[in-house]
């Protein structure tokens, strides 16, 4: 096998004072802790620029040996947005009626859903993450590394672009998903990873009374 030299370019790096990454760290923590899932979205237009910005933000996210298997597919039409409702509920009602264990669904309670996802229809755009579980190039699989852990990354990028923008959003997982790949028309190199209603929230928007884990749960110091 050939190989090639690599390439670099220098990098310089975003420098702070000691203070402004004080006050940037604590800006930025404040600011997502403000940011909430929402189930109850407004019809209302978001700028297709917007989505793109979104989306872009997203890919900046790191990958697996820069294989960066990601595809976000944007959904606004009308009839898909229906088609993919009636497939997740049609999924979601027997996850609700049979499939989930009785402690899931008592742990789900304190979010009170069910199985109907008006979200699908009603928010301007869904967007579909697929999960590129190898390339095709030339007729030939090229593989690809960490796809989950990278596609993850990216999806975190994304809710945080979302909420940057002012946007809200759901990360819906209705399982199995395969009917986005059938709907959408998608090769059978690419697997639907989540599926993410995105628009402003709506006027009556609830969201449920939860608290984050506190910092000596979630932070763990080796000093």
């Amino acid at each position: 096998m050939q190989h090639t030299e690599p390439k670099f370019a220098p990098y310089k790096g975003i420098r702070y004072t000691r203070p402004e990454m004080l006050n940037r760290s604590r800006e930025f923590y404040q600011f997502l802790d403000k940011r909430r899932t929402v189930r109850d979205f407004s019809d209302k237009a978001v700028a297709r620029e917007v989505v793109e910005n979104i989306v872009m933000a997203a890919s900046t996210a790191p990958s697996g040996a820069h294989k960066q298997p990601w595809v976000f597919c944007v959904v606004a039409n009308p009839d898909i947005k229906k088609k993919i409702r009636e497939a997740a509920e049609k999924e979601e009602y027997l996850n609700y009626n049979g499939r989930m264990p009785e402690d899931w669904l008592q742990d789900l309670q304190a979010f009170g859903t069910d199985w109907r996802k008006p979200f699908l229809e009603t928010a301007p755009y869904l967007i579909a993450v697929f999960k590129k579980a190898y390339d095709i190039g030339n007729g030939e699989k090229r593989k690809n590394y960490y796809v989950n852990e990278s596609v993850g990354l990216a999806c975190g990028f994304l809710l945080a672009a979302i909420h940057h923008a002012g946007l809200v959003a759901l990360t819906h997982t209705p399982s199995p998903m395969n009917f986005l790949q059938e709907i959408l028309e998608r090769p059978e190199n690419e697997r639907p990873f989540l599926l993410i209603p995105v628009g402003y929230p709506a006027d009556d928007a609830r969201i449920p009374c939860l608290a984050r884990k506190t910092i000596e749960e979630v932070l763990v110091y080796y000093e």
